[in-house]
């Protein structure tokens, strides 16, 4: 799949390594803090506009009160210096009359000072402080009158809530288990010709099931140990590809590419035949953390640029790209459960649902057509579209940032 990170190598393209990925949750916490900062989704730091400085305003943080009427509110870009002054951490978020953050500050330690900078259009607004333990807390109405300066208000949205995302979360899991049969069948059928020791219809049979497998890119973190038995990699094995702990589908088709005999594929394919009936049978009782959808919906394309359009994760098959267009399959519909909440949030949904066509059709470009029975191998792309898929992929991962900083969950006030 495209890339659990405990199991597979971290490389970006031009096989330059990168560090292991940190944990799920600090990858969560640095995803949201770049996409809120770089992309503004929510303002935590807006561009400022050609006007002469203004003093910060003072928003000073204390048991039950959060700030006071901030001195000068005009259109602009308008700096605050958060203080708290309470014994408890707090967050901190300017909101408008809708509800919609305009920027935030989170973990707000007591005594400590935080500025914050928004970009503000006419309009009302408030502090709202939501300390740890206890009540959320309401400042003040300021409201801004005049016409908006440059571009008017900075980018805002809505916060979605942990509740919010679990009919998505749900739907999702359905997804997925109406799926499970095709890959336990398109499994069982690989097993099969490896048993029977009909190498060529084996290959034939391994890109299928592995696909199958590959487009349920959104489930990986939630099959746990189950999932890297069925996907992992030789990498960081001590034994490499000859470790007894390389099983699954990587494992069978290192047999395959590379002339193994005897009954060891035999017994790699047995084995991910019952693994992969494993994952079946308790997916039923597996239950996906909501919190983690948004995220998935970024993880799956940027695995795949670090690990499948770098090659890392081939074993002889020469089928990255058909992977990587799996997964693109895979993050949509990932997508297509957080829409609802998309809706009204990401203001380009329609643009990146043509970045992810137009990823598609540059894969599709390499896959089976006449006179080109198979996907083309990775290291077989000529330079110039080796570096258009690169880049149409790096392009829909930035692009995917926000999706997964707007779908964090946030508490609700």
């Amino acid at each position: 799949m495209a890339g659990d990170p405990a199991v597979k190598s971290a490389t970006v393209p031009g096989s330059y390594p990168t560090p292991a990925a940190p944990p799920l949750k600090a990858r969560t916490r640095r995803l949201a803090g770049v996409a809120l900062a770089a992309v503004a989704v929510f303002a935590v730091a807006s561009p400022s506009v050609a006007r002469p400085p203004r003093p910060p305003a003072s928003v000073e943080i204390s048991p039950g009160a959060c700030g006071t009427v901030w001195p000068h509110p005009r259109p602009g870009t308008q700096v605050f210096v958060l203080h708290n002054t309470s014994a408890t951490a707090t967050e901190a978020r300017l909101v408008d009359r809708a509800g919609a953050v305009h920027a935030e500050a989170e973990a707000l330690a007591p005594g400590t000072h935080r500025a914050l900078r928004a970009r503000l259009g006419p309009g009302a607004y408030a502090f709202v402080c939501l300390p740890e333990d206890a009540d959320a807390v309401t400042g003040p109405t300021v409201r801004i009158s005049g016409p908006a300066r440059g571009s008017g208000g900075g980018p805002a949205a809505v916060p979605v809530t942990n509740e919010d995302l679990v009919p998505a979360a749900l739907d999702y899991q359905r997804w997925v288990g109406e799926r499970m049969d095709t890959l336990v069948t398109s499994t069982d059928a690989l097993r099969a010709a490896v048993e029977r020791g009909d190498r060529a219809a084996a290959r034939a049979a391994w890109l299928p099931a592995h696909l199958a497998y590959e487009r349920l890119g959104g489930a990986y973190g939630a099959f746990g140990e189950a999932g890297r038995a069925v996907d992992g990699t030789a990498a960081g094995l001590p034994g490499g590809v000859r470790d007894p702990g390389f099983t699954g589908f990587h494992r069978v088709e290192q047999g395959l590419w590379h002339g193994e005999r005897g009954p060891a594929p035999r017994r790699a394919a047995r084995r991910l035949a019952t693994d992969v009936r494993a994952l079946r049978d308790t997916w039923e009782r597996t239950r996906m953390d909501p919190a983690e959808l948004g995220l998935r919906a970024h993880e799956i394309l940027e695995d795949t640029l670090e690990h499948e359009l770098t090659g890392r994760t081939d074993h002889g098959s020469g089928t990255n790209l058909a992977t990587a267009r799996a997964n693109l399959d895979g993050t949509r519909a990932v997508l297509d459960r957080l829409r609802p909440l998309l809706r009204g949030r990401y203001p380009d949904l329609a643009g990146l649902d043509r970045h992810l066509n137009r990823a598609a059709a540059l894969l599709d470009r390499q896959g089976p057509r006449p006179g080109h029975p198979r996907w083309t191998p990775l290291a077989r792309l000529t330079r110039a579209d080796r570096e258009r898929v690169d880049a149409a992929v790096a392009d829909l991962v930035e692009r995917l940032a926000p999706v997964a900083a707007l779908c964090e969950p946030r508490r609700a006030p």
